[in-house]
Formats: structure tokens, sequence, C-alpha cells
């Protein structure tokens, strides 16, 4: 990747356009080369990338830290399951629209709560928010199935089911990876879009000092309000594409663990960059997989490579390939 890449900001748009065309072009090609578990594999790091740069619309561009995204991440997808179930729908493009509708009345609810604090009380109302829905979806089992979930079958793409002759696999890898990849980077695109406005510019205003931007006029609830919006329609949307490539919705994507592997994910590939969250969605998704393969003590494995790189890379992933990159053209 180019410097241009890993910040994503202070560029215009036709040479961050360029910059990234190459990974784009590669990201492409990859299921062609990859092997197709190693695609389904990305494809779920490229989900999970959504989920952390709406994320990270909170925690590195308003400064406010949520331990509560797995709530909208979960609604995402059983807003697809009780499509699925209920509605007897297969349309992905349904699912994306319910999906995005349920989760932006959520966080408007969660919103109108929690953005009028900041710092620690912000975080624990978030968590404790999404424990209420874990516990509903854990408690009315009749509706959400309980710890067995709900099954939900590969979806039709623009009205394409997997043909007869067709394996999954292969249209998971090849078909819906194709689908989920256009949704990154539509996403990737809005969300530079988002950050780089005079929307972007307020939020981070009032994540630098509160006091100065309500003093210029900037309307600090309505600001985080908002940002909280967006930031769980990524989220929610992210549970959408998640849950047909999964097959299965459980409560534990409502559960606290999930919302920490979110906040996990942004820190990893660091939070102060643009393209740092995806960065780090990929990565942990790969050691978070390969670590559960290598032992049954997955855990501590992977607890103990995640501190270490955080603690040798206490920028991030990109922002110490940004500092490398700035040192050897310094150094040319």
């Amino acid at each position: 990747m180019t410097a241009a890449v890993l910040s994503g900001e202070g560029r215009s748009p036709v040479k961050v356009v360029a910059s990234a065309a190459p990974v784009v072009v590669l990201l492409w090609v990859l299921p062609y080369v990859l092997a197709p578990y190693k695609t389904l594999l990305l494809t779920y790091g490229l989900v999970m990338a959504i989920a952390a740069l709406g994320f990270n619309l909170l925690l590195g561009y308003t400064g406010l830290l949520s331990f509560g995204h797995s709530a909208f991440f979960g609604v995402g997808a059983y807003a697809v399951a009780f499509m699925v179930k209920y509605l007897d729908l297969t349309s992905m493009e349904l699912f994306i629209v319910g999906a995005t509708v349920a989760s932006a009345f959520v966080t408007a609810l969660f919103g109108l709560v929690c953005v009028r604090y900041t710092r620690i009380f912000f975080s624990i109302l978030t968590l404790a928010l999404s424990q209420v829905l874990w516990s509903l979806a854990f408690k009315f089992f009749w509706v959400t199935g309980g710890t067995d979930g709900l099954r939900v079958p590969t979806p039709r793409l623009l009205g394409r089911a997997v043909a007869a002759s067709e394996d999954k696999t292969t249209f998971l890898v090849h078909a819906y990876y194709s689908y989920v990849l256009v949704v990154f980077l539509a996403c990737v695109a809005l969300m530079w879009v988002i950050v780089n406005s005079p929307f972007g510019k307020a939020l981070q205003a009032i994540r630098d000092n509160e006091t100065r931007a309500e003093f210029v006029g900037v309307q600090i609830w309505r600001y985080r309000w908002i940002a909280f919006m967006v930031s769980g329609v990524f989220t929610g949307l992210a549970g959408a594409l998640w849950v047909p490539l999964n097959g299965l919705t459980t409560p534990d994507i409502l559960y606290w663990p999930f919302s920490g592997e979110i906040v996990f994910m942004a820190v990893l590939g660091g939070f102060r960059t643009f393209s740092g969250p995806i960065v780090g969605a990929i990565v942990f998704n790969y050691l978070k997989t390969y670590a559960v393969g290598f032992t049954v003590y997955w855990q501590l494995l992977l607890g103990v490579i995640l501190v270490t790189l955080v603690l040798a890379l206490p920028t991030g992933i990109t922002g110490t390939a940004g500092q490398l990159l700035a040192r050897l053209r310094r150094a040319a």
C-alpha cells in the first residue's frame, strides 16, 4: 500500500482513487488465486472491515469509545434472519434494506440516551444497552431461536440464486465474494466522503476540543447523534452481510466480547488512520481463525499475539507502516 491509501485523508479524490486502484484490483483477482477456504476468510474479513470502519467513525473521529457495537451488528443479522423465517424472503437486496432500517431505528433510540455523555459513561451505557438486547435474544427463544439460533440460507444476489448444478462453496467464493467486495468498496467510498466533509471535520473538532467546537457554533449533541447513527448503520449492514455467509445467527454476536473484538480490530490496525480499521479487521480475522485451528488454548495464544502486536506497534499496523514510509522517504 502507498502512503495515500494508509492515510486516506488530506488528498484529492483523484489521488486517493489512483492510489487505491491497485489494492482494488488485487482484491478482485484474489478469489482466482487463493484457495476457496482462504477466500471465505477474506470475505469474513471484508464484512468485519465494514463494521470496524463504522465503529471508527466514533472512536477515531468523534472520540467516543463504544462497547456496544455488537448490538448493532446483531440487529442487522437478526433482521435478516427474521425476514427469512417470518416473511419468507430470499433477496439479499431486501435483506440489506431491512437491516439498514432496523439498525438505524435501534441506533437512533440508543443514541438519544448515550450521546449525552462522554468518556467512561458513554462506554458503559453502550455496553449496558447492548446487553439488554443480548438478554432479549437469549430469553425470547420462541422468537429468536435462543442458543440454537436461526438459520439463514444462501440468498439471491440480484435475483440470481445458487444453481442446481453449482456448488454452494463456489457460489460463496465467487458470486458472494464479489457482491461483498462491491458493497465494501461503496462503504469505504461513502465513509471517506463523510470524514472529509464539513460534517467529518466538525466531528474531529469535537474530538480535539469540545469546548472550542461549541464556541464556534457546532451543535455537539446533534453531531454526535448523527455520527452514532451512521456508525451503527454501517455495523448493522456488516451484520446483514455476515449472517448469510455464516448460515446461522445466535445471541453470541450480541454479547459484549464481540464488541471487544470490533474495538480491537480498530486499535490493531490503527484507529487514527482511515484504513487502519480495515487492515485490522482482516488481520484479526485471519489471526483468530488460525489460532482456533492451532490449539484448544486459542484464546491464550491469540491474546499473547495481539498484546505483543499492540505493544510493538503502538500506532497500529497502518500507523507504523506510514511512519516507516516517511522515514524511507527522508532517507532517500
